[in-house]
């Protein structure tokens, strides 16, 4: 009988520390829910923060007004600045024909200095009935144009290359080469009348 109660005995104070351990208990506020973060409020010492590490950009300069490029003189081997006029009613055949010109130039390796668009006039076509003085307008054609502008085209390879383009030439698109001048870039900026008048008082 002693012999049980010593085992008994021991069993227990062996048990007696696991059973005094104190367990960890992790108190929640009312009404949380177990996928709420709670670390909003903790300090994150700038971890996370990535926007120092993008290089800030230059205050943008206010853009001054286009000037325009010298002009090259003509030599005994090349010619001097021409523009390539590509006009037409329809945008898509033009814009398509003026990157045809523009690709074209740079496999042949004629250096292109510009490549822009005019902007588009607008005609009115007016008719007159049978009866009656009264006109009225019966469409509106716009026309569409690019230019591409060519630095020292060689004289030799100006008749191929004119050649070339008058082939695959769509139809409804005009074609004309120029040599550039004073009024052609002036041509690139849209006319202000009223700005004009009011300036040309000021200066009277």
């Amino acid at each position: 009988m002693n012999a049980v109660f010593r085992k008994l005995q021991a069993s227990l104070f062996n048990q007696a520390p696991a059973l005094c351990r104190a367990t960890p208990c992790v108190q929640r506020p009312v009404g949380a829910s177990e996928n709420e973060r709670r670390y909003r409020s903790m300090p994150t010492n700038g971890i996370g923060r990535w926007r120092h590490l993008i290089a800030k950009e230059a205050p943008k300069k206010k853009k001054d007004k286009q000037q325009m490029k010298a002009m090259l003189a003509e030599t005994d081997t090349a010619y001097a600045t021409l523009n390539v006029n590509v006009s037409g009613y329809d945008m898509t055949l033009v814009e398509h024909y003026a990157q045809y010109i523009h690709n074209l130039c740079n496999r042949l390796g004629i250096k292109v200095a510009e490549s822009y668009a005019l902007p588009t006039k607008s005609t009115e076509v007016m008719l007159m009935p049978e009866q009656g003085t009264k006109m009225f307008v019966d469409s509106v054609l716009k026309t569409h144009w690019r230019v591409i502008q060519l630095s020292s085209l060689d004289s030799a390879a100006c008749p191929v290359f004119i050649d070339v383009l008058l082939k695959n030439q769509p139809e409804g698109v005009q074609l004309s080469v120029k040599e550039h001048t004073v009024a052609d870039f002036q041509a690139r900026f849209k006319g202000r009348p009223d700005l004009e008048g009011l300036m040309a008082q000021i200066s009277n």
